[in-house]
């Protein structure tokens, strides 16, 4: 098989402007021929990765898709034709399509869009192709496509122009493509074991569900202030107070917060309850339900995170059982077993030696977070379930029977950050009132008195959980930062002075 970069050695030679003119001279001249460079409808029977999976010889198909490497042998032309999901050369001779068709086909570029009718063979090096019998032109590439060899090296550019790092990274395309499908094996499984799934306000009037800070919005016609949505769940649990016993939600949340490589805007979050069921129910659940995903689409439990170049930088082991500790235990581990035992000021120095930045403004369960997510989750790859965490970290999780200092928690942390948080959730409505009045101070506002009374009426014990989608993904693909794995992530806008 040969292969031809995406832009010829005579384009990488020239400038994109020159580039850009002669290929408008070719539209030009598609025109002169009566051709509709940018034709409509053209029917396929099947994709190019069904034709190349199920390849027959002597069988005639119809097919679409951009060129992307070409040969010229004179009087005949053999060029790969590619969509998504896959790819297969064409052989187009002169006598075959008659000479204006062949004219038509010369003023033809690499990225141009084709539609193609023809027979299949093997050609004497046993390479699949398609022998062209007609062929439709569907949209002119005004724009050369970055070098095939290379792809699109810059980061940035990546990122801003998707389009092109999907056309020319096979890896990016395999990444998205993988994405889909986990997603529909996520929905695919929950509701095989009975969950519905729903969709609930994006725009609330109380941003709750989780501590953090809402984008602002105005409704003109309620003359009312709307928040982007930064969890589903309160709105959940009313579904559970309304019967629905097992409900999930896979959708949007938005934060306007910090953007890292674990943290976008606006990202994709799966939230499921099961009523009856409680934190341990729910760590069962997404083992099961990540394993499954991993053996299907990864070929296995070992998930290996690899450079640029190939070397791989680490690998996870999701085999089961998945291990399980509490927090306090994890703690003591990391900081000595005399961390709870001493006064909060000797663990404010204590931080120092242990090489933890805190600030003066941090309550002392604060300090006590900075180290396990320091100490503890930065520095866990494999799967670790950390269970019955401080009241104060999760104010919508029931409390402990034995202790009432913590609640019937777990946080999965897999590839050094958390993936899933999980709960026994708070189905008593006086001690809710009491923990969102905590977590809101003075700005009894920020209270959704609705949801409390939603939760008079009675909301049956029940376990909950999230998953972040795209930190699951980045796990699973191996991926380095969320923006690989979020097919139009959120930049700084470029300008002129960029």
């Amino acid at each position: 098989m040969f292969v031809i970069p995406l832009m010829s050695d005579e384009e990488n030679k020239s400038t994109e402007a020159e580039l850009i003119a002669v290929r408008r001279e070719k539209l030009n001249r598609l025109k002169e021929l009566g051709v509709n460079a940018y034709g409509e409808k053209f029917l396929i029977d099947q994709e190019i990765v069904e034709l190349s999976e199920s390849f027959k010889e002597e069988t005639k198909v119809v097919i679409a898709g951009r060129i992307t490497a070409h040969r010229d042998m004179g009087k005949s032309h053999f060029f790969d034709v590619s969509d998504f999901k896959g790819r297969i050369q064409c052989y187009l001779n002169e006598k075959a399509v008659g000479d204006e068709n062949f004219e038509i086909f010369k003023q033809l570029d690499l990225g141009d869009w084709i539609g193609i009718e023809g027979e299949t063979f093997k050609t004497k090096v046993g390479e699949p192709t398609v022998k062209v019998s007609s062929f439709k032109v569907l949209s002119k590439s005004l724009r050369p496509l970055p070098d095939k060899y290379h792809g699109l090296s810059d980061k940035e550019t990546r990122y801003r122009q998707r389009y092109l790092d999907l056309v020319s990274n096979e890896a990016s395309r395999d990444v998205f493509l993988k994405r889909s499908l986990i997603v529909r094996e996520i929905r695919d499984f929950l509701q095989d074991r009975g969950f519905i799934e729903v969709e609930t306000p994006m725009l609330q009037d109380v941003p709750g569900g989780a501590a953090a800070r809402p984008f602002e919005t105005h409704h003109n016609a309620l003359d009312m202030p709307l928040y982007m949505r930064i969890a589903p769940e309160l709105f959940l649990k009313r579904l559970l107070v309304g019967g629905m016993t097992k409900v999930f939600e896979l959708n949007r949340n938005f934060r306007n917060e910090g953007i890292s490589r674990r943290h976008n805007p606006e990202f994709t979050m799966l939230e499921a309850y099961w009523a009856f069921a409680d934190f341990e129910a729910m760590a069962d659940l997404v083992e099961e339900m990540v394993c499954a995903v991993a053996e299907k689409f990864c070929g296995g439990l070992n998930i290996e995170t690899k450079d640029d170049e190939g070397k791989i930088l680490k690998s996870i082991d999701l085999s089961r059982p998945w291990k399980r500790a509490p927090y306090r235990e994890l703690i003591i581990e990391v900081a000595g077993n005399d961390w709870f035992e001493i006064s909060d000021k000797q663990r404010r120095e204590k931080c120092k030696n242990l090489g933890v930045e805190i600030s003066d403004l941090m309550e002392d369960y604060e300090v006590t977070q900075q180290v396990f997510e320091k100490l503890v989750e930065e520095k866990t790859f494999d799967p670790l379930y950390v269970t019955h965490v401080p009241k104060e970290l999760v104010p919508l999780a029931k409390q402990n029977a034995d202790d009432d200092s913590l609640v019937d928690v777990y946080e999965l942390i897999i590839n050094g950050q958390e993936i899933s948080p999980g709960y026994s959730e708070l189905n008593d409505p006086d001690i809710q009132r009491k923990r969102l009045l905590d977590q809101a101070g003075e700005e009894t506002q920020k209270v959704d008195e609705e949801f409390l009374m939603a939760l008079e009426h009675g909301m049956p014990p029940a376990g909950g959980i999230g998953i972040g989608i795209d930190r699951l993904v980045m796990m699973l693909t191996g991926a380095d930062s969320i923006r690989d794995v979020v097919l139009f992530p959120q930049l700084k806008k470029n300008t002129d002075e960029d």
